[in-house]
């Protein structure tokens, strides 16, 4: 059976990365019947010039500009492999779609022009490259032909950037003179270059190493959804997703992270087909779990026994950053790793790097476009993840700002945060917990609402109570299962030791609010509490403890303290306040009609 590799191609714009594919796909009929011809007579029809990059910038615009706008993907077979070849762009403003490109990358070939030599997006793409953990490399010297096929012109470009390379700990496997457009070195040796004594790019792909199988790592998938059968009896719950890397099989004890919930595999699913018995890397798959746990999407499935993954809300990266505006502290961005999505701020600018000259600047507190920083990030939930040397995959991640990606990088670090000591707890109240026969997916559905947490705060006098409750009747009225507890009830109950206490443990007392709040979560109940102006950290110890929906509404003009609420509603205006609060619920899923 054949190998299969991925392989990346980079460089500046205009260094002849979609000619060298057209030219590889051309040259050894890897190209559908046809193809090079209609290609070649819509040219003449047009009176344009034939370039074999037209093979693959299929989209009008693309030709249209001369340069390829996505990352265009073709398979390729020689007798050792069969290769899928990414053409990620070259102009600055596409590097975002590189990562993308380069990320399922096994292998790269970084392409210089020998006329123009080094750009800076030649280096910037090696060093995104040396970030995303890519580490076998061969540096293509293209369009040798425009310099006359000339031995001291590609030792001067090759000086130069191996140079370059070597200060970022990449040494290439080869150096090569190409020439794509005349089909020099690509599937056979040159006679034009008779100085030149290694190997053609087709060796050199069969030449690269295929890493180690994704199957001798830990298992690891991404929990994409949980989806409920209830048609002609099907009372199945699956948990689905794609598997990155490891294999698994019935009866093992499975592990989700952040939470740390655990069951054990039932059945491996696929879909219209029969189970199978074991799931390997990049099979997209379903589980049902013998002992019924609530999960979320985003979680981090792994194996018990096998080395776990990484949970924190406070990491170490190193980033590059591509947004119009600068990554600065304090903004609230998103951060997407896996299926993760969850809120964060840039709490330090440890150091930011010139890529392009590796120049380093430790005074700046602000990430600019096309800089490389290394950061420390807070999250406002924990996240699952691996470092970078233990599994790249699941080190990943990428910065959302505005709805726009605007970053992305590798997680170097898991950090100590305040909530390190109860997360622990709360995973070992997760391991403990004896599920119920009643499934909360048969509360979901008797119900016809998700469990969700609202949370009511701001200043005082403001009316906060009194919207709870009107929410609470308008909601009872809907047929909805509610609850409003204001923040003294539980006080002078369930922590009036706390309030007894010459310092009250103000920690403790939102700690046990939130494992209460769990509790009648865990019953499937909407519940609404008040409390005056809760802060950002009150906000993390309940996002810990409970680990199910909840909402932050800030009632008041202005926020008088850090917590980083989804809604703000204005004091008083408690049907307007009733009615976005309703809508919101409803869009997130949490109320089904009415």
């Amino acid at each position: 059976m054949k190998e299969d590799m991925n392989i990346v191609i980079v460089g500046h714009v205009d260094h002849g990365k979609s000619t060298l594919m057209g030219r590889l796909l051309a040259d050894t009929d890897s190209l559908p019947e046809g193809k090079l011809e209609q290609v070649k007579e819509t040219c003449r029809r047009n009176s344009k010039p034939f370039e074999y990059a037209f093979l693959l910038d299929a989209l009008k615009d693309e030709q249209s500009q001369g340069i390829t706008i996505d990352t265009a993907r073709c398979f390729f077979k020689t007798e050792k492999r069969d290769y899928i070849i990414l053409d990620a762009p070259g102009h600055i403003e596409f590097l975002k779609n590189m990562i993308t490109g380069a990320s399922r990358a096994e292998a790269a070939l970084l392409m210089i022009d020998a006329k123009e030599g080094v750009q800076e997006n030649s280096r910037r793409h090696a060093y995104m490259l040396s970030m995303l953990g890519i580490r076998q490399i061969a540096v293509v010297i293209n369009k040798m032909d425009l310099v006359d096929y000339d031995q001291g012109v590609y030792e001067r470009v090759k000086e130069e950037y191996l140079e370059f390379l070597k200060q970022i700990n990449i040494t290439p496997r080869v150096v090569l003179p190409v020439s794509s457009f005349m089909g020099e070195n690509i599937v056979r040796k040159s006679d034009k270059m008779p100085w030149y004594d290694g190997m053609c790019i087709l060796e050199v792909l069969d030449h690269f190493d295929c890493e180690q199988p994704h199957e001798d790592q830990s298992f690891r998938m991404p929990v994409q959804d949980v989806y409920k059968f209830t048609r002609n009896g099907d009372d199945r719950r699956i948990v689905a997703g794609t598997i990155e890397t490891g294999t698994i099989q019935p009866g093992q004890e499975v592990v989700f992270y952040p939470s740390g919930k655990r069951s054990h595999v039932k059945n491996i699913e696929v879909f219209h087909a029969a189970p199978i018995e074991v799931g390997k890397p990049g099979m997209a798959i379903g589980f049902t779990m013998v002992e019924q746990i609530y999960i979320t999407r985003g979680e981090l499935m792994s194996i018990a026994g096998e080395k776990a993954p990484k949970t924190a809300s406070r990491i170490t990266a190193n980033i590059f950053w591509l947004g119009r505006k600068n990554l600065i502290p304090g903004k609230v961005y998103y951060l997407k790793t896996g299926a993760q999505k969850v809120r964060m701020e840039v709490e330090k600018v440890s150091g930011v790097l010139d890529s392009s000259n590796l120049s380093s600047d430790e005074s700046k507190d602000f990430v600019g476009k096309n800089e490389v920083a290394e950061c420390i990030l807070r999250t406002d939930k924990p996240i699952a993840f691996d470092l970078v040397e233990d599994n790249a995959g699941t080190s990943r991640f990428v910065i959302v700002d505005e709805y726009e990606i605007a970053g992305g990088g590798i997680i170097t670090a898991a950090l100590e945060d305040e909530e390190q000591m109860l997360r622990e707890d709360t995973m070992l109240r997760n391991y403990k917990w004896e599920v119920s026969d009643v499934s909360l997916e048969e509360r979901i559905e008797h119900y016809a609402q998700k469990p969700n947490l609202l949370v009511i705060t701001g200043p005082d006098a403001t009316g906060k109570k009194k919207l709870a409750k009107l929410l609470e009747r308008e909601l009872m009225n809907c047929g909805r299962y509610v609850y409003y507890m204001g923040i003294g009830s539980y006080l002078y109950g369930v922590g009036a030791d706390t309030k007894k206490m010459e310092e009250p443990d103000h920690r403790e007392q939102i700690r046990r609010f939130g494992e209460v709040a769990n509790l009648m979560l865990d019953a499937g109940m909407i519940l609404i509490v008040t409390a005056t102006d809760l802060t950002k950290t009150d906000q993390k110890i309940l996002q810990t403890v409970v680990e199910r929906e909840m909402e932050f509404i800030w009632v008041g003009e202005q926020l008088t303290t850090d917590i980083q609420p989804e809604m703000q509603v204005k004091e008083k205006e408690y049907d307007r306040s009733i009615r976005k609060i309703k809508n919101m619920l409803k869009e997130k899923g949490a109320i089904f009609h009415g």
